[in-house]
């Protein structure tokens, strides 16, 4: 009795020394992963890890458990990062904004200041012109009436060969009209490329549109620069005038970046644009050019903000992160890139006639767009 009692005892003894050993075998990695998730909650800190010293279930959850924390800490970086993008997009956005608004004030002044002399200017070219004719029609009697002038006229007459200034006077008064005409063009162009900050859409001449910012850039496209304009019977869109002079000041001021870079073009150079309506609800513009073209692994960052294919200190960038804004954001538009290096570039703007809500914007048919292309020779 006293041999089995004491193997009772022994053994009871030995069980629980070995429930004892498993359970703090068992429980103490559970415990520290308790504790390091305690940690990782309280610090907000999801580098740290947990050890892992065995390869059983408790090993396999704690592996588990690191790699949750390493997903985890992934995915903040990342959210931090993009966090940091749209900042810096918007800070952009706004300085651009800010550039581009002191511009258009800048610009209406200028604009002001030039109209009123050149609207005085123009508004006398006309009577100057009727008393002009009317001055030559005097000489024209005076010489029929008067067939032997005195000896001082006649002289005066050869002197300043009034033969050739009854000619040239009508000439040069009508190319004075002509050139305070185009100087008023300008400036009514530069006036309705100042209004970059309107708040309420309008009609908007989206031909007006093109034509003004072409007179704008009429400097550079005399450098050998041919401009092809295809106008379809389009009517006025819903939209914003100022902003919409922007895009295609950019988009036109690119391709003149590229013509002008292109080396040795065996094609004289050439931008064309074309407009069309497309169904019931959109106009399509089309800006081609065969300049240099862009790069492929160029043309998925193009609208992307700070992205400029052009050296350091040439222009102003590329302005197409803020022209997509513009047509995208602002108008419920696309705006999208066609080109090969070499060969050329193609932009299409797509544009809604009445506004709507960005999200409906895509139910333009991109296929029907991406099967055409305008010709620049």
């Amino acid at each position: 009795m006293q041999i089995i009692a004491s193997s009772i005892l022994l053994s009871a003894a030995i069980a629980i020394l070995l429930a004892l050993f498993t359970s703090r075998t068992i429980t103490r990695p559970v415990q520290e992963l308790t504790q390091m998730a305690q940690r990782v909650i309280k610090e907000s800190n999801f580098g740290l890890q947990t050890p892992v010293t065995t390869t059983d279930e408790i090993g396999i959850l704690g592996t588990a458990f690191n790699q949750v924390l390493q997903r985890v800490k992934s995915l903040l970086e990342e959210q931090k990062a993009a966090a940091i993008r749209q900042q810096q997009s918007q800070e952009a956005q706004l300085v651009q904004s800010e550039k581009m608004s002191s511009l258009g004030r800048m610009v209406a002044g200028v604009a002001h200041e030039i109209n009123n002399p050149v609207n005085f200017i123009y508004g006398n070219l006309e009577p100057a012109i009727q008393h002009v004719d009317d001055l030559l029609e005097l000489l024209r009697i005076y010489h029929l009436e008067v067939s032997n002038p005195p000896l001082a006229v006649q002289e005066y007459a050869s002197e300043i060969d009034v033969e050739f200034v009854e000619e040239d006077l009508p000439k040069v008064l009508q190319s004075m009209k002509f050139g305070a005409d185009r100087v008023r063009q300008i400036v009514l162009s530069l006036k309705n490329f100042s209004r970059l900050d309107e708040a309420e859409a309008h009609a908007v001449n989206l031909h007006e549109c093109i034509d003004s910012t072409l007179l704008i850039l009429n400097n550079r496209l005399k450098k050998g620069i041919t401009v092809e304009r295809t106008y379809g019977d389009i009517p006025n869109i819903e939209g914003f005038a100022g902003s919409l002079y922007q895009v295609f000041m950019n988009i036109i001021n690119n391709a003149l970046d590229a013509l002008e870079a292109k080396q040795n073009p065996q094609d004289s150079l050439k931008i064309a644009i074309a407009t069309k309506r497309q169904d019931n609800n959109w106009v399509v513009i089309r800006i081609a050019d065969n300049g240099s073209g862009i790069a492929p692994e160029d043309q998925a960052k193009i609208f992307e903000t700070f992205f400029t294919t052009k050296p350091r200190g040439v222009g102003t960038g590329m302005g197409l992160s803020i022209s997509h804004q513009i047509v995208v954001e602002k108008h419920g538009g696309q705006l999208s890139c066609k080109s090969e290096v070499g060969s050329g570039t193609e932009f299409i703007i797509s544009l809604p006639i009445r506004l709507q809500p960005v999200e409906t914007s895509s139910a333009l048919a991109d296929c029907e767009l991406s099967n055409e292309k305008i010709s620049v020779g």
